[in-house]
């Protein structure tokens, strides 16, 4: 098999471009439900929400660069776990936390800040945790990256639909009302679409490599899932339905803008690629399966 580091998934200009429209337009979707009053919650619930985002912004990072330091994978491979800790909460993370029954509102905030703050919190993080790689991994691969662009390429994705979207649904909302269900769905199922299309591209890579990429993967985000619980319920002392939720948004990653980043900036370095992907796949699985325990184990119907 050819060296993780030095393989390249394929991927060319139009399909990046398509990838940018599609996340843009998730973002843009996930904007039409936000409210001027959805921001008093944050006053409301201030320990829910520190909770959730220091977990995220904190807890994550840590425990990323402890596996790496562990687990000793390729460079590339380690770019790509930290990549994923410093990407903000993915927005199916508030569809498994109203599955699971939990609480949905805070969900929806921490998803909402850790997504405006992550044209400067994903560049920061990702060149902090950059820094401390172990040296006994063979750096085999480079990349000049300017993260001034990072910030750039990240609000035009996120923060511009998130606020043109915002504005819609305040001063426009017959207008938000009726595009708002169709603009999700069609949204989605052209993501779906395309990451279909992406993997069938990219079958030998897969198939080579997703023994490595799966164990990694499962135990990074079994990791996160736990320790965004353990950290609000037990230490902070969170209610069970706020824990879980911490649990939910530490655990799904907006891998969308990591895969974006990394055919941005690093080129589509196949370790970081193949850990995007799969961690896209997967974290559905454990999320929805977690939440679905959760429901059972409460009893709602």
């Amino acid at each position: 098999m050819q060296d993780l580091n030095s393989i390249s998934i394929n991927f060319d200009q139009n399909q990046v471009f398509i990838l940018n429209l599609c996340l843009g337009i998730l973002m843009f979707g996930v904007a039409l439900d936000l409210k001027m009053s959805d921001f008093r919650y944050i006053l409301q619930n201030p320990k829910a929400v520190l909770a959730g985002l220091v977990s995220q912004w904190i807890l994550l990072p840590v425990l990323t660069i402890m596996l790496v330091w562990i687990i000793r994978p390729e460079y590339s491979l380690a770019l790509g776990m930290i990549l994923i800790a410093s990407c903000p909460g993915g927005n199916v993370s508030n569809y498994a936390v109203h599955l699971a029954g939990a609480n949905a509102a805070l969900s929806v905030m921490l998803t909402m800040i850790s997504t405006l703050f992550c044209a400067f919190s994903t560049p920061f993080i990702f060149a902090q945790l950059r820094k401390i790689i172990p040296s006994g991994i063979d750096h085999t691969i480079d990349f000049d990256i300017s993260f001034g662009d990072m910030i750039v390429t990240i609000g035009q994705l996120i923060i511009i639909p998130l606020i043109i979207g915002y504005l819609m649904n305040e001063y426009l909302p017959k207008i938000t009302s009726i595009i708002r269900t169709p603009v999700k769905k069609i949204s989605f199922i052209i993501f779906i679409g395309f990451v279909v299309a992406a993997v069938a591209g990219n079958l030998e890579n897969l198939k080579n490599y997703i023994g490595i990429v799966f164990f990694i993967v499962l135990i990074h985000n079994s990791l996160a899932l736990f320790i965004g619980f353990f950290w609000s319920k037990q230490i902070i002392k969170l209610p069970a339905a706020d824990a879980q939720t911490v649990s939910i948004e530490t655990g799904i990653q907006n891998s969308g803008l990591a895969l974006i980043l990394i055919f941005n900036y690093f080129e589509g370095a196949g370790g970081m690629a193949l850990i995007a992907a799969w961690w896209s796949v997967w974290h559905l699985i454990s999320a929805l399966g977690l939440a679905f325990w959760w429901k059972r184990y409460r009893g709602v119907d």
